[in-house]
């Protein structure tokens, strides 16, 4: 996938039996993720997406090229990319996910801690799933300024003070 693409959506599969699908939207504003057609599938296909309505955990919407249940159910799943350069700016301290996936993580001393493999919400705030070798399973660093007080992108690198424990 290029550096390029931003994941701001999943399509979760069918929605009733004319080919409109449930997708889940990973913009800050749900309902943006229309504003940014046309979408690219994993794959590399485009297809315009037409919200039609909120439904439970996301929106019923209606896909380019998608007429039947059958070719819903076909792209469950599947993640929906938008350009980087059609998404907004971020202010200061504020990043895209993909953008910290991959990044070292060093204490504050410089000792490697790991690497962010992604990043996670479970509603109270955003986790960075940390692997390294020296960790027998991975670590959910709070992605809080006192715990990661820089992040460094050109250097590829964030910068953390994790609480006390966290990493033994």
């Amino acid at each position: 996938m290029s550096d390029d693409l931003i994941c701001v959506g999943s399509i979760g599969g069918a929605f009733g039996v004319k080919g409109d699908v449930r997708i889940k939207s990973f913009c800050a504003q749900p309902s943006d993720i229309a504003d940014y057609n046309p979408l690219r599938l994993e794959d590399g296909r485009t297809l315009n997406l037409t919200l039609l309505g909120p439904v439970k955990n996301g929106y019923s919407a209606r896909l380019s090229n998608v007429s039947s249940k059958e070719d819903a159910d076909a792209l469950s799943g599947q993640k929906l990319f938008a350009h980087r350069n059609q998404l907004p700016d971020l202010p200061d301290n504020e990043y895209y996910h993909t953008d910290l996936e991959g990044l070292e993580v060093v204490d504050t001393g410089g000792v490697t801690l790991g690497r962010v493999k992604n990043v996670q919400n479970h509603g109270a705030g955003d986790l960075l799933e940390v692997h390294g070798p020296n960790l027998k399973t991975a670590v959910l660093l709070p992605f809080t300024l006192d715990a990661v007080p820089t992040v460094d992108l050109k250097a590829g690198r964030i910068i953390s003070d994790p609480p006390l424990g966290l990493f033994e």
